[in-house]
This record gives structure tokens, sequence and C-alpha cells, in this order.
């Protein structure tokens, strides 16, 4: 299986992914960290992925998704975006909305 079909295959087995930088009991990074509590504070269950295992996903996901920079958060298959665009959506209650669509 190549990197692109595992990308695929991780999210079509995962309503809710968060392919970040570290782990979620151990962020190797701030961006990560506030995605994790975004998440957490949502009541969601999620995957993750950490990129910092699998330098050929890394590198992968970027051209997959068009986006440079981690973390990044797909559900249903779509990638949402990274921590900026996650805090926005969690501010104004979108992100709590897609996610109990998604459950």
């Amino acid at each position: 299986m190549n990197v692109i079909e595992r990308i695929e295959r991780q999210l079509q087995e995962n309503p809710v992914v968060l392919y970040m930088k570290g782990t979620p009991d151990f962020p190797q990074c701030g961006f990560s960290a506030r995605a994790v509590e975004i998440l957490n504070a949502c009541g969601v269950e999620y995957a993750y992925v950490n990129i910092l295992e699998d330098p050929e996903l890394r590198e992968a996901l970027k051209s997959y998704a068009n986006w440079p920079t981690y973390p990044q958060l797909y559900i249903k298959g779509q990638l949402i975006g990274g921590c900026d665009i996650m805090v926005e959506l969690y501010q104004s209650g979108e992100l709590e909305r897609m996610l109990s669509e998604a459950a």
C-alpha cells in the first residue's frame, strides 16, 4: 500500500482524524496542543496520526491536502484546516456542529 492509499484508508476508517505533531497526551508543538484541547472540549472521539513518526506520510499529506502546515483536521474525509481555522470554528460553535454530524 503506498502512502496516498494509507492516507485515504485512515480517512475512510475514521470520521474525525487529526494529523498532528506528537500525540494527544504529548503534543510536540503548541498548535497541535491547541487542536487537541479544542477536540477534547468538544467531547468527540477522534483518531490521530503522529506525523513525526512517518516522514513519508508527512510530506505526502502536504500535497494530498494542498495544505503545507500541521495540524490538519479532517471530518468525514474532508480537510477542515489547521489550528487557526479550528479555533475560529470552535468559537463560532460551528466545529461542534460539524463534529456531531460526523459522529
